[in-house]
């Protein structure tokens, strides 16, 4: 009866005070000492008071029933489907909906309703994938910043393949510690390809000296990506470069002269085609023979030989390898000592292309411990 006489009410009462009544309606429904006629009663008008053109009453109802676990599925589906803030609600925090309804949500709903969606704690990864397939970028980037969700690896990569180039989802992608190593290596060469045609653009150097920087740009941060704590996809790292062409001489050696043993042996192993431990085998000896028939079989430049043999008897030596604690980058440690050998043995950069790249990445790891020490 009182239902009734409320909806009678509803059809003249000012805005407010609709709200007011239906907040209180709401807050009466979710009482578990309810009687079982009044919820029945009330479960036959929710719809017809769901239905209030007025976003005030939408968000009145919606707030107190949007965390309830027994609103019939059909009510919250109508509420759900709200447009604004109301539908918004009902959407990131019901939780009487289930995957089938929430992947049939996200074909109906608007930009701001896909964006309440993706975040909803503990999203589905079902869900996260329809998510990635076809929402905007506002409601990817909830998304990725989503902890709680689902959220595959092949589904971080879709994100990055359609939205890598916009900075702000590229840096909240970055953040995520389960990026695959693909789709890092991808965040990694788009920033690298955006360097190179800014440069390029505004004629700061030429197109060759712009690739230069960016493709050692890339390599820079490839070393640092694996450099991270408990980074576990070194071999899936290197056999990705390897497929696209971009496991290099200077980015094998970059990161020997960075530390990373770990890459190195990876990247020697994936080259070579010899088990990952057996080369950790061939590089531990102190000799230097066994390395040098391990070189030979790589098919990396000779002039490069000296760095190799020079920076892994450095780290022998020293003992610091992969270390966790170290700020990721060159070390000028061990650039100074393979410097020192070429300069012993007379080779120079005019003739040894090698010597001047190093020279550059000695200025580069000088700089860095400079900044550090600041």
């Amino acid at each position: 009866m009182i239902v009734r006489q409320f909806l009678e009410w509803a059809q003249t009462a000012p805005e407010p005070a609709r709200a007011k009544a239906v907040a209180a309606l709401a807050r009466a429904y979710v009482r578990p000492e309810l009687e079982a006629a009044d919820r029945s009663e009330m479960d036959a008008a929710l719809p017809d008071i769901a239905a209030d053109p007025s976003p005030l009453v939408q968000f009145e109802l919606v707030s107190v029933l949007c965390r309830h676990p027994l609103v019939p599925v059909e009510l919250v589906l109508q509420l759900a489907r709200l447009p604004g803030y109301a539908g918004a609600l009902m959407l990131e925090h019901s939780p009487v909906l289930n995957v089938r309804e929430l992947i049939a949500l996200s074909a109906e709903i608007d930009a701001a309703g896909q964006g309440a969606l993706a975040r909803r704690a503990h999203l589905p990864a079902p869900v996260t994938a329809v998510l990635a397939e076809g929402a905007d970028v506002g409601a990817c980037l909830s998304l990725v910043q989503n902890q709680t969700a689902d959220i595959p690896g092949f589904v971080l990569g879709h994100i990055v393949a359609r939205f890598g180039r916009v900075p702000e989802l590229r840096e909240a992608l970055l953040t995520r510690p389960d990026l695959p190593a693909a789709a890092h290596q991808a965040l990694i060469r788009v920033v690298a390809g955006e360097l190179s045609a800014f440069v390029s653009e505004r004629q700061w150097l030429s197109p060759a000296e712009a690739a230069r920087l960016a493709r050692e740009a890339c390599d820079q941060a490839t070393v640092t990506q694996a450099s991270v704590p408990h980074f576990t996809q070194s071999r899936a790292l290197v056999e990705g470069l390897q497929a696209r062409g971009e496991l290099t001489s200077a980015l094998v050696l970059r990161s020997l002269l960075s530390g990373q043993m770990r890459l190195f042996l990876e990247a020697v192993s994936v080259l070579s085609g010899i088990a990952v431990d057996h080369v950790a085998a061939l590089a531990a000896d102190r000799s230097g023979e066994a390395f040098r028939v391990l070189y030979a079989r790589l098919g990396l430049p000779a002039g490069a030989f000296t760095a190799f043999r020079t920076a892994l008897a450095v780290l022998q030596s020293e003992a610091y390898l992969d270390d966790v604690d170290a700020a990721p980058g060159l070390r000028l440690r061990i650039l100074d000592e393979v410097l020192a050998a070429y300069e012993e043995a007379g080779e120079s950069a005019e003739g040894n292309r090698i010597v001047g790249m190093l020279h550059r990445w000695q200025s580069e790891a000088r700089e860095r411990e400079q900044t550090l020490a600041a």
